[in-house]
């Protein structure tokens, strides 16, 4: 099995405001793409926890910001088969570990990590061979901001039909921030299509350091062994 991404904290938000409305949104104007119908397949694709098999985590690279999950995502598409991929869900209760949204600073909470997720979507579509414009990115988030409506609908009547409390403005300020990010995202994107590399693979790093894994290894022994000496 490749790849089994679960419930995790600060998932819901991201996904349900961000992710989902930016990939279909994606979908509408790029038309049929593997990659993005790989991204849609998940309920959960920001989970945050995953396992994999050794040889696809040897070659896997990821980005080193909140870029991570979508990353991963791209790194197994292109490495393993769809078929070695499901989802799979570990608990009934979760906790949801709340992050600010922070509409005014893109430099933090849900407004940072929306820069860092929308610019790791964009860099793996462009390594796809999908040519970005300022046209296109325009209308990009034209079609996000009526997608993300659209589903606000959607949510305010399945909180309605479940007896639930729905706080429209919260929801649409996320939307609005969420937004506001994109816009971020693209720009730099454009400013600077290849940014900063991904986190090499185990692989490249064992090919250029052959004895790190050892290395590692007598490290982690020393740390628990001084521990144990100080906590007996």
């Amino acid at each position: 099995m490749a790849l089994l991404p679960v419930r995790a904290s600060i998932s819901f938000e991201r996904s349900r405001l961000l992710v989902t409305p930016l990939i279909r949104s994606l979908q509408r104007i790029i038309g049929h793409h593997p990659l993005l119908l790989f991204f849609d397949s998940f309920r959960y694709p920001l989970a945050g926890e995953f396992s994999m098999d050794i040889d696809l985590a040897r070659v896997n690279k990821i980005p080193g910001d909140w870029g991570l999950e979508v990353g991963v995502l791209a790194e197994v598409y292109r490495n393993t088969s769809w078929r070695r991929v499901c989802q799979v869900d570990i608990a009934e209760n979760y906790e949801h570990k709340h992050q600010i949204l922070s509409p005014e600073d893109a430099t933090k909470g849900l407004h940072k990590m929306c820069v860092d997720i929308s610019k790791s979507v964009f860099r793996t579509l462009a390594s796809e061979g999908i040519v970005f414009s300022d046209g296109f990115f325009k209308t990009l988030v034209a079609t996000y901001v009526r997608t993300a409506q659209d589903m606000l609908k959607r949510y305010e009547d399945d909180a309605a039909i479940n007896g639930l409390f729905f706080d429209r403005h919260e929801e649409s300020l996320a939307v609005d921030t969420f937004t506001n990010g994109i816009k971020k995202a693209a720009e730099i994107i454009t400013e600077d299509p290849l940014g900063v590399p991904l986190i090499a693979s185990w692989d490249r790093v064992t090919s250029a350091i052959p004895d790190i894994l050892g290395m590692i290894k007598n490290a982690v022994d020393k740390d628990a062994a001084q521990q144990h000496g100080c906590n007996p």
